[in-house]
């Protein structure tokens, strides 16, 4: 790793990394993606942190579920932007853009999806997901209903509110750290 500065807090990120789980993670990382994202070198201060997140990440993000790639990053997307996180946004609809092949709609979502050219499914999901990151406590049956009329199962449901949350508690750690996208991400 490059000593180029990833957050704003004075602890070292280890850039000499022995860990043999640590490696090959990284190693996925840079075939698949091009780039071993900040957020994933900030968290090698801590194994279990390191592992934490990613068994997370991964279950919700990478596996397939109920929900698809492309939604769960729409999900990332509206919660980042909603926080106005500046590592998630960039980095989330980098990812969007790319999922979709079109780094234009991504951008319209991110910026606002009321009016980006997407499913009404997908806007009753956004809105969902936009509620619950502004005003979780207001969230209610109706609000539940909603997404059951557009024939989301309730399996679903749950995927969104955990692809929801897991993003808010990202974003609040990214934006708090002042964590700096990785350039890769602009281009």
């Amino acid at each position: 790793m490059k000593n180029k500065k990833l957050w704003s807090l004075k602890i070292p990120i280890k850039s000499n990394l022995k860990d043999k789980d640590v490696q090959n993670y990284f190693k996925i990382c840079k075939e698949k993606l091009g780039l071993i994202p900040n957020i994933l070198k900030t968290n090698t201060i801590d194994k279990k942190k390191f592992d934490a997140f990613n068994i997370f990440y991964n279950r919700l993000m990478q596996d397939d579920n109920y929900l698809s790639k492309i939604e769960k990053e729409m999900i990332a997307v509206v919660v980042s932007t909603t926080n106005r996180c500046l590592y998630c946004c960039v980095s989330h609809s980098y990812t969007l853009g790319k999922l979709l092949k079109d780094p234009i709609k991504a951008k319209n979502i991110l910026i606002n999806y009321e009016v980006a050219q997407i499913s009404k499914k997908h806007k009753m999901m956004l809105d969902f997901v936009y509620k619950l990151t502004q005003n979780s406590h207001k969230i209610n049956e109706d609000d539940r209903n909603k997404l059951r009329k557009m024939k989301f199962n309730e399996f679903q449901i749950l995927e969104i509110i955990e692809v929801a949350a897991f993003f808010n508690m990202t974003n609040r750690i990214a934006s708090g750290t002042n964590m700096v996208p990785n350039a890769e991400y602009y281009f």
